[in-house]
């Protein structure tokens, strides 16, 4: 596991949507019980939660999930991909990823610091969409002068390049949607079915 490289166990998770009856495809009218969608903050792994009872949480809460005692969700139920999640869910998990990024600025401003080759033709920086081979060699060039301290420090030093949050969050959407994508920068691999 490279230096740096968050924990493999989810400790705490952003809620993207409350299910009040459960999942809707569920043809079982009774027992239905509410559902929580949530995504992780180490690996971004998307789960579903049960509740505890009578709490209703808002997307974007964040919520303990780890052992121990817990105020929000009584349990989690199970790892769920991409496709499993509600509407509401895929529309909010963009803003979430990011708001991850940007209150995690330290752990992703590695990346820009950090990576190297993947192959003799392709870097892990192009990996980044929006990142091609001028940009790359703008980053290489740059980060030899010295760290970037953040994201403000990475803008004001590579012209061209705006938003790096928004890089990395796109990045980890595209990962989370394609179970199938060759490297894999900021994810988990999928469980296997």
């Amino acid at each position: 596991m490279p230096e740096g490289r968050p924990p493999r166990r989810e400790e705490v998770a952003r809620i993207l949507d409350y299910l009040p009856y459960g999942r809707t495809p569920d043809s079982r009218s009774y027992q239905k019980q509410p559902l929580v969608q949530a995504v992780g903050e180490a690996n971004f792994v998307l789960m579903e939660m049960t509740p505890k009872a009578g709490v209703v949480p808002a997307a974007g809460t964040r919520v303990y999930i780890g052992s121990g005692s817990r105020d929000v969700i009584d349990h989690v139920n199970r790892r769920i991909e991409y496709p499993e999640l509600s509407n509401s869910a895929k529309l909010e998990l963009p803003y979430q990823i990011q708001s991850i990024v940007l209150d995690n600025e330290a752990r992703f401003i590695r990346y820009f610091n950090d990576a190297g080759p993947i192959t003799t033709r392709m870097h892990a920086l192009e990996l980044l969409p929006g990142i091609g081979k001028k940009l790359m060699w703008a980053i290489l060039n740059e980060r030899k002068k010295g760290a970037f301290k953040g994201f403000a420090d990475l803008m004001e030093r590579i012209k061209g390049l705006h938003n790096p949050e928004k890089l990395i969050a796109k990045r980890v959407e595209d990962e989370l949607m394609d179970e199938r994508i060759k490297y894999r920068v900021f994810t988990t691999v999928p469980r296997m079915r």
